[in-house]
């Protein structure tokens, strides 16, 4: 397991962090290019695309760390999936009640690392336990299931509606309103707990691919085949959508499918330029994102976060709307607001750079 197998991982999961800061930190989220915004509901835009391709980055991961780890034993196995599902949960918790100021019966419960957790945390016990054969049935159980699950208890004649679908009511019944997302008075947790089933499914085949990387994934008829699996599941995700439409919200399988596609695609595409063809122009940029992508995105969002929350100067709502406007209106609104956003990647790019520099590799 050496540095050079994971080039392209890094590079991969970089490249996710990168967009993932653009898209969560526009200077004006009313003057937002349409492909970094998530669309409204049924739909899909390159913004859409981010989480999935982390959760898929965390099963290519995966794919190299567990047998290691499998060598310690069982016991072993277990307690570090356990340790790492836990940590990873509450500190997605503590990040959504940040700055602590709310009652804490208050507190959104889900959200973006609690779902990586849980989604984590099964995806590595049915890795360990299972065999991959049945791992592959197991993805498209998962993916079925869901629909049927949708349908079967979403209300009637209203499925896959803001307020009609299953993931809501199933939230309203076990949690209650207080501890899901609210956006303007709308209550839905995009990172609601039946929404989770599909996700898992983006790890596990992430996990999936990881390995087939491993064994001939470096060759050109290894690529050929990630190319022609990622666009043959690209067309049956649209195929899909005609039944049960694409919808990162809810998080359906078509979208699944779909985004499962476009990572096959994506990562076949590093692995040609980084891995057989030695192009590394923009690699080491992406790599310092992704050997600490975890920090690196802490420190994104409790940075917004304490911005958003702090006094600006007077005229000003926030630290965070202070900046904007001192450096960035000067431009078209909508340049000016992709500009802030990426000059405050750059900025969370520094610290990886930093840390990097004096090789500190943050894991859980």
């Amino acid at each position: 397991m050496n540095k050079e197998r994971f080039l392209s991982l890094d590079v991969f999961r970089g490249m996710t962090i990168c967009l993932m800061i653009i898209v969560n930190t526009p200077g004006d989220a009313l003057h937002t290019f349409a492909p970094f915004k998530h669309v409204s509901w049924h739909g899909f835009t390159p913004a859409d695309l981010v989480f999935p391709s982390f959760l898929f980055a965390v099963g290519n991961a995966l794919s190299f760390v567990l047998p290691n780890l499998e060598k310690a034993g069982r016991s072993k196995v277990l307690l570090t999936i356990l340790k790492r599902t836990f940590i990873l949960f509450a500190l997605g918790f503590l990040m959504s009640w940040f700055p602590f100021t709310s009652a804490l019966q208050d507190a959104r419960i889900f959200g973006v690392l609690q779902r990586i957790a849980l989604v984590y945390g099964f995806a590595a016990l049915i890795a360990h336990f299972m065999h991959e054969r049945v791992v592959k049935v197991l993805t498209a159980v998962l993916l079925l299931t869901y629909w049927y699950l949708l349908v079967r208890y979403g209300q009637t004649g209203d499925l896959f509606s803001l307020t009609g679908n299953a993931v809501l009511r199933l939230d309203l019944y076990l949690i209650g309103p207080n501890h899901l997302y609210q956006n303007n008075g709308v209550v839905f947790d995009p990172e609601g707990l039946l929404s989770t089933l599909p996700a898992i499914v983006n790890v596990l085949v992430g996990f999936i691919i990881g390995n087939f990387v491993k064994a001939s994934g470096k060759t050109y008829e290894g690529l050929t085949h990630l190319f022609m699996w990622g666009a043959g599941f690209v067309f049956l995700a649209f195929m899909w959508h005609f039944q049960f439409p694409i919808n990162k919200q809810l998080w359906t399988s078509s979208f699944v499918v779909l985004t499962i596609g476009i990572n096959m695609i994506i990562l076949a595409t590093i692995i040609y330029r980084v891995d057989i063809h030695r192009q590394h122009q923009f690699s080491r940029f992406f790599e310092i994102f992704g050997k600490n992508a975890l920090v690196i995105y802490l420190f994104s969002a409790i940075l917004r976060t304490t911005l958003n929350l702090v006094q600006g100067p007077s005229g000003y709502k926030s630290v965070f709307d202070w900046l904007y406007q001192l450096g960035f209106t000067r431009f078209d609104a909508y340049w000016g607001s992709l500009f802030f956003a990426i000059s405050f990647m750059f900025l969370c790019w520094l610290l990886g750079y930093v840390l990097d520099k004096f090789k500190i590799y943050i894991r859980i």
